[in-house]
């Protein structure tokens, strides 16, 4: 098979070429834009799910989808070490020039409060790159957005661009991926925002995308946070939509896959889209010829496997300490050991953290500094309560893996 002509892309984010099994939600964002555009109340939005099952594509599409309908967007990505005011400035900056206003005074009078509120806490003592400005020619609007209270100040803020929204007739989308990692403080005035312009039906509202504990993350902030959003949790794919992802591609390329390699590929896959496109892609250069047949994806999958060793698995096994990669195996172990005793081994290998101790022969109190340290960077979350499981899709099969080498 020709590998120029090769149509799967594994990537962060990188939107496969059939996104398959995300119509269900594709077709419920379009009635979104068009009740908000038409001022009736709805909710902001939040997906949740594990790395690899395409969370941020599906964040993309939908705003794909918000540009259409001529909506204002702008996205940005959370990060832990970050505060909230200057990305999602930049954000609403974007989404402000997308609106195409036609009233200058009203757009630089938003512009400013724009600025004022991503420079409320710069110092004016610290460097130029640190006093960032969004490219903003107008000037920072006074007493409003700037009063340092971030609640406070983001309500003003998402009023005055909804404002505009409103004026044309459409609406301002803003999206926020791996949306768990925002501050605390920043969460909270999220929510409180929202719930201000849910009540007053203001066209403006929130897409934001994260792990699977991103509700409860949200609920810890706000009590009303469950009934603030709309939650859908992004899972792998069906039997069908795993098949089609990979067989509209090929169809393009006057390739196929056989019935057999279909379903050698979800087996090896589990149907988490990510690993489709990874498999699939090693799967194509092996095949010597069309139809992909399941012997030529038994040659390709140690090599995909490899490739995801690398990169999709062991960028993030490095992140982790000693004592954190010890945790980690002991999770992957507890978990086969859970199924030996003739317990259910899923995907996520969600195990007890007191068997995690068993494991390591530790109290469970002296392992928390490693737990608490690997939620935080997002390799483990916790489902409920006493329960841990890998935000990774395969990773305890790596894990054990690697105890074999």
């Amino acid at each position: 098979m020709d590998p120029i002509r090769n149509p799967y892309a594994p990537g962060a984010g990188q939107r496969p070429p059939e996104l398959a099994g995300r119509d269900e939600q594709l077709t419920a964002f379009d009635i979104v834009l068009k009740r908000v555009a038409a001022g009736r109340p709805e909710r902001s939005i939040v997906l949740t799910g594990l790395r690899g099952v395409g969370k941020t594509v599906l964040l993309n599409a939908l705003r794909s989808a918000a540009v259409r309908a001529h909506w204002g967007t702008g996205k940005l990505e959370a990060r832990p070490e970050q505060r909230l005011r200057r990305p999602l400035a930049a954000a609403l900056h974007t989404a402000v020039r997308e609106l195409g206003h036609p009233q200058g005074d009203d757009v630089d009078h938003v512009l400013g409060v724009i600025k004022a509120f991503a420079q409320r806490d710069v110092d004016p003592k610290a460097k130029i790159r640190d006093r960032w400005n969004p490219g903003i020619d107008v000037p920072a609007a006074l007493g409003r957005a700037d009063s340092g209270d971030i609640e406070i100040d983001l309500v003003e803020l998402f009023t005055d661009c909804a404002g505009l929204a409103a004026d044309v007739g459409r609406g301002i989308a803003i999206y926020i991926d791996e949306m768990q990692d925002l501050h605390p403080e920043d969460v909270s005035a999220l929510c409180a925002a929202c719930h201000e312009l849910s009540q007053s039906g203001s066209p403006l509202i929130v897409v934001g995308a994260g792990l699977p504990h991103l509700p409860a993350v949200l609920s810890a902030s706000k009590s009303y946070s469950e009934r603030l959003f709309r939650y859908t949790r992004i899972d792998r794919l069906a039997r069908e939509a795993a098949d089609r992802a990979l067989q509209s591609p090929a169809e393009v390329e006057d390739a196929c896959f056989a019935d057999e390699a279909l379903a050698e590929m979800y087996a090896v896959t589990g149907g988490y889209p990510y690993f489709i496109q990874a498999y699939g892609q090693m799967a194509w250069d092996a095949a010597p010829a069309s139809p992909i047949t399941a012997d030529d994806v038994r040659v390709a999958a140690p090599l995909a496997e490899q490739e995801l060793a690398v990169g999709f698995f062991g960028s993030r096994y490095e992140r982790a300490t000693p004592a954190e990669r010890e945790y980690l195996r002991a999770m992957a172990d507890a978990a086969l050991a859970e199924k030996e005793a003739g317990g259910a081994l899923d995907d996520i290998e969600s195990v007890a953290t007191s068997a995690v101790a068993t494991v390591l022969d530790r109290k469970p109190q002296s392992l928390s500094p490693a737990r608490d340290s690997l939620l935080k960077k997002g390799l483990i979350y916790s489902g409920e309560r006493g329960r841990i499981a890998f935000t990774v899709p395969h990773f305890g099969r790596y894990l054990r893996s690697r105890s074999e080498v």
